[in-house]
């Protein structure tokens, strides 16, 4: 087969070879004038009918007749066949056709017409070979079915299989959508840095470089808060980015290291607002995108159409834990329900800590319909306003579907002297080990001692939105080019 394989590999460079020393070299052509594309030829028949088109893509079958032959292009928007005759594109072209392979990107121009069998099809007056295929497409000798192999070789798998192709195209149309509905309710797209001396914003462990030119170490991102929120200090009232951010985390299939995340901050609204803002957002995108609010995902139905479900964790745990929180007293007592409960913890866990490792373990499986979980313990929140009645608190939800977390709000911390104690507890938990604590950031509170309003300000897993309205599995399926180990290793 190797052998086989090589052979075909060596013919297609000869036929490279001989074009170029015939003076027919596609790699000096610099355009096509591409006209429709095959889905709207098919669409728009009864306009098109007789009618001239060129349509351009990559030749993916040829049936070679005698006199006449046919082929499939395939281009952005799906397939149409081609029916190429000697005497509609003359002799000398025709030699050529017949010449062509599978995978080379050839350009037709003819008229619009059915077949005998009733397929819509261009009958080629010309046909011009754009760029010549040196390799050969997968299915031809092992199918494209490994799933490393479609990651690494994206390209292919783009080629080869016309759902992959689509739910690339339905992401691009998810983002463009949130950012019209954004837009619409007066929010400023920014940007901001990605390479920062102080990673902060988020429980994770940052990438580490250096920048030689000034001789100084620094971190890629790992969130976008504390940038956007110095752009509230500041005065945009309304500001929301959209950029990749990283985190030295492991590989699974909600997991990658770079990952794409959507942050907006509002001034003068607090975390209900970011609730109300966050459900019609998902309507719309839902509505727009599958044209429909109820959307299925593996074996459910994910309803954005009803009012989203709004519970507290402390109810959450008592749900489906069976403990009610109120009657833990402290860090002592929280660790004997979490042993009770055969729920992992280490020393340096407190109650609050304790609290949301027995919510992810017992209730966040159950959570397939989109929920709000709110009132997050304080320990775990270092950027979040306490709830004034009850300051073990703070005014924070999380948003699940499908039992996975798809957001991340809060009404923000603006209180600079409370802010630089949490970052003090944050920097006493680095000390102890958590590689995923936040370091002061002392640009970040002089911005706050200039004073922040209120602000609602929430953070959306983008690639988790495309996993949902997309059905796909994992998140490799929603990244074009995810991280993969190297071949060398």
């Amino acid at each position: 087969m190797e052998q086989n394989l090589n052979e075909i590999l060596r013919l297609r460079r000869e036929k490279l070879a001989n074009l170029q020393s015939a003076g027919k070299d596609p790699f000096v052509i610099t355009k096509f004038d591409q006209t429709h594309h095959s889905v709207d030829i098919k669409a728009d028949y009864d306009a098109l009918e007789g009618k001239t088109v060129s349509v351009a893509g990559r030749m993916m079958f040829k049936r070679v007749m005698g006199k006449a032959s046919f082929c499939n292009i395939r281009d952005l928007k799906g397939d149409i066949q081609a029916y190429v005759a000697r005497d509609s594109i003359g002799e000398e072209s025709y030699a050529d056709f017949k010449k062509l392979d599978v995978g080379d990107i050839i350009g037709i121009t003819g008229e619009v017409f059915k077949t005998k069998t009733g397929e819509i099809s261009v009958h080629a007056s010309s046909v011009t070979l754009l760029s010549k295929s040196l390799q050969i497409l997968p299915e031809k000798y092992h199918g494209l079915t490994d799933t490393d192999t479609r990651y690494r070789q994206r390209y292919t798998d783009l080629i080869m299989n016309s759902e992959v192709r689509d739910t690339f195209v339905k992401r691009s149309k998810i983002i463009s959508t949130i950012r019209r509905f954004l837009d619409e309710q007066g929010f400023m797209e920014v940007e901001t840095p990605m390479l920062v001396q102080n990673a902060g914003g988020a429980a994770a462990r940052p990438f580490e470089t250096h920048f030689n030119a000034l001789d100084e170490d620094l971190k890629l991102r790992i969130s976008l808060e504390l940038y956007l929120k110095r752009l509230i200090v500041g005065g945009l009232e309304r500001v929301y980015e959209i950029g990749r951010v990283f985190r030295n985390e492991g590989l699974d299939t909600r997991h990658n290291p770079e990952f794409t995340l959507m942050e907006l901050y509002q001034a003068y609204t607090d975390y209900h607002g970011m609730m109300d803002l966050t459900e019609a957002m998902y309507r719309r995108v839902a509505q727009e995108v599958n044209g429909s609010m109820q959307v299925t995902y593996g074996d459910n139905v994910i309803d954005f159409e009803k009012p989203f479900a709004r519970i507290t964790m402390v109810d959450a745990v008592r749900q489906y834990a069976g403990v009610d929180w109120s009657e833990v007293k402290d860090t002592a007592q929280a660790r004997e329900v979490a042993d009770k409960l055969h729920v992992e913890y280490e020393d340096r866990h407190q109650k609050g800590d304790i609290l949301s490792l027995i919510f992810e373990e017992y209730a966040e499986k159950h959570l397939i319909q989109p929920t709000f979980v709110m009132d997050h313990p304080i320990e775990i929140s270092p950027l979040t306003k306490k709830k004034p009645d009850d300051p073990e608190y703070v005014e924070r939800f999380e948003m699940f579907i499908n039992g996975w977390e798809m957001a991340n709000a809060y009404s923000e911390l603006n209180d600079p002297i409370d802010q630089r104690e949490r970052f003090k507890a944050q920097e006493a938990m680095l000390a102890a080990g958590d590689e995923e604590a936040n370091t002061t950031d002392e640009d970040f509170l002089n911005a706050l001692e200039i004073g922040m309003p209120p602000t609602g300000g929430i953070g959306y897993g983008i690639d988790r939105l495309v996993m949902i309205m997309t059905n796909s599995p994992a998140i490799r399926d929603v990244l074009l080019f995810p991280t993969m180990k190297s071949l060398d290793k």
